[in-house]
């Protein structure tokens, strides 16, 4: 089979289409035909060497949706130990999931693990209620662009989105958001505020950090929410501070205006604010199977409705990951970045 194998870490250019024997799947997995599967930047850290869990020479991948051998039914997976830029994968059983009836590959695929981080994050992790306001930073990104539209569906009010340019703000607002913002703009806390009537955000969801967390948190109305997703100390080398763009959540790299990553907080800080700060990492939803099933039948009904669709920005040929990866890491992209795995360069 086909396959995009990395043997070191380097930069796009380090991503190669060989040919590999098909996996053989072990107890508890099924072999998956794939047609689709997806850039997100845990496969830019790992493809960098940022912070490398799989060992060398390894198929990236964390997600794929395609046909499930043992009975031909469409099915979604996520998959831990990579494997998705293949003709073929070994998915856990465990994280598969069918893929209903009318619902494309494409929109399961963005779905099921970024619409899972934006669900978990505004659901689980920041207890949303109806009538709340929320902000979302990386709002044009993969897990961001659903963030907004599903604290829409959900009742959220006035949903706010944060993006670096014209043109994505634009596209934050075409998603439903009643105000965008830029994440640079030194007033952003101000500006924040007079988004939800001067009272402050209820909610926000960040996956940058730095000053951009900084200025969330003195954003928050009292007993208001703070959900930190994926956020690094650094950037990997090659998502070094961009010339323009926020893009896709979950791990991002610098951002114009402000450093990224991890900031101190203090327990007399949260006090004084009457405010929280949270977590959350998809991988706490993955090990539970009964709220995986769930969470995906929630969003694939929201899919159904027309209220939640995964916006996607290009599907590129298994030849073209690596121009995928530089798109991505350069933060010109908008939503879901796929992988035509079948497809001919």
């Amino acid at each position: 089979m086909r396959a995009v194998l990395l043997r070191h870490p380097g930069g796009p250019d380090a991503l190669r289409v060989e040919q590999v024997p098909e996996p053989v799947p072990e107890p508890g997995q099924s072999l998956i035909d794939v047609t689709l599967t997806g850039v997100n930047f845990d496969d830019l850290d790992q493809r960098a060497g940022a912070h490398p869990h799989l060992p060398l020479p390894a198929i990236l991948g964390v997600e794929a949706a395609g046909r499930r051998r043992a009975d031909g039914r469409r099915v979604v997976a996520l998959l831990r130990q990579g494997g998705g830029y293949a003709e073929v994968v070994a998915a856990p059983d465990a994280h598969t999931v069918e893929i209903p009836t009318g619902l494309a590959d494409a929109q399961a695929l963005g779905l099921f693990e970024q619409g899972g981080t934006a669900y978990g994050a505004l659901v689980l992790a920041g207890r949303l209620r109806p009538g709340e306001s929320v902000a979302v930073t990386a709002a044009a990104g993969g897990v961001g662009h659903l963030a907004v539209q599903l604290a829409v569906a959900l009742g959220a009010s006035p949903v706010i989105g944060l993006a670096s340019t014209p043109a994505k703000r634009r596209f934050v607002t075409g998603l439903g958001a009643d105000a965008a913002l830029g994440p640079a703009d030194p007033d952003l806390p101000a500006r924040l505020r007079a988004a939800t009537g001067g009272v402050g955000v209820d909610l926000v969801v960040d996956s940058v950090g730095g000053t951009v967390a900084r200025a969330a948190l003195a954003a928050l109305a009292p007993f208001g929410r703070l959900v930190c997703l994926g956020w690094r100390p650094t950037a990997a080398p090659d998502r070094a501070r961009p010339a323009t763009g926020v893009g896709d959540p979950a791990g991002s790299g610098a951002l114009p205006g402000g450093e990224a990553g991890i900031i101190a907080l203090s327990t007399a800080e949260l006090a004084h604010g009457s405010i929280g700060c949270a977590g959350f990492w998809m991988r706490h939803v993955v090990d539970r199977r009964a709220l995986l099933c769930d969470v995906a039948d929630r969003l694939f009904a929201l899919a159904a409705q027309g209220r939640l669709t995964v916006h996607v920005d290009r599907t590129v040929p298994l030849a073209d990951v690596g121009a995928a990866h530089a798109a991505v890491a350069a933060r010109t992209t908008t939503g879901k970045v796929l992988i035509d795995v079948r497809r001919e360069g």
